[in-house]
């Protein structure tokens, strides 16, 4: 654990608030953005491992919350998230094990070059349409590519620290045909999971600060409020767009201070 001053704190609350008022405006991604806000910002550059279990456990309460209305509006499909989250139970234990062994500041690195691709998943995310909303009923899928996509994305998700929406929602999409919008409601449950099963093996390492965890929940409680009205006014292809930028510039910074120390 480690002494939280005041100005760490204010810091953590508005390095949550940037990540809500993202994950508001476009519906995912901002959880990408608070391993750079926690290392960087609120002031964990020399402990890199600390900041991922950190965003792990922020990451996964987050996704509990948001989750609700998605089950409210049925746009939930359990089944389908019940055997991809069982299957990345697995995976995440496995890559947060492995996250751990690596030293921290090629971790930073490897993190950089997994925002690059997700900017690009965030580009192309702009140039399509939103499928009709799928909800009710059960779908039919195969659950060897649902297990074995849930299990990948679970790994990649445990060794970085980071809920893996977007990687979970093509995931989903891919592996049992949902539609965007049930594809984010039921990937909010992975979400969950794959954050509370790393936040457990960062915290049995002594690797999470629940203090800054706490403050950066509530700063993410008050940003997604904002983020979601301002989401209503703008497009959201330009949205993402700006967005994947955001993502290469920040990556680029990254690689740039662990190459140049």
């Amino acid at each position: 654990m480690y002494a939280l001053s005041l100005a760490m704190a204010v810091k953590a609350v508005i390095s949550g608030a940037l990540v809500g008022f993202t994950l508001g405006v476009i519906g995912g991604g901002g959880s990408i953005l608070a391993v750079p806000l926690l290392v960087y910002f609120v002031g964990y550059a020399r402990h890199p491992h600390t900041a991922i279990g950190t965003t792990a456990i922020a990451v996964a309460v987050n996704a509990l919350i948001a989750a609700v209305p998605h089950i409210r509006a049925k746009t939930v499909q359990f089944r389908v998230g019940a055997y991809f989250a069982l299957a990345g139970i697995l995976g995440a234990t496995l890559g947060s094990k492995l996250g751990l062994m690596v030293q921290g500041q090629r971790l930073l690195l490897l993190f950089a070059l997994l925002m690059v691709v997700i900017s690009v998943l965030m580009w192309r995310r702009g140039d399509r349409r939103t499928p009709e909303i799928q909800t009710g009923g059960d779908v039919r899928f195969s659950l060897a590519l649902v297990t074995g996509t849930g299990f990948a994305v679970g790994a990649a998700s445990g060794f970085f620290g980071i809920g893996g929406g977007f990687l979970i929602v093509p995931g989903l999409i891919m592996s049992a045909g949902l539609s965007m919008i049930a594809a984010v409601g039921t990937s909010l449950l992975s979400v969950f999971v794959f954050g509370a099963t790393t936040a457990v093996q960062y915290a049995l390492a002594g690797k999470i600060d629940f203090p800054v965890a706490l403050l950066f929940i509530v700063g993410g409680l008050l940003g997604g409020g904002l983020g979601a009205a301002a989401g209503r006014r703008i497009g959201s292809t330009r949205l993402n767009r700006v967005f994947a930028v955001a993502l290469v510039v920040i990556a680029i910074y990254m690689i740039l201070r662990q190459v140049l120390g």
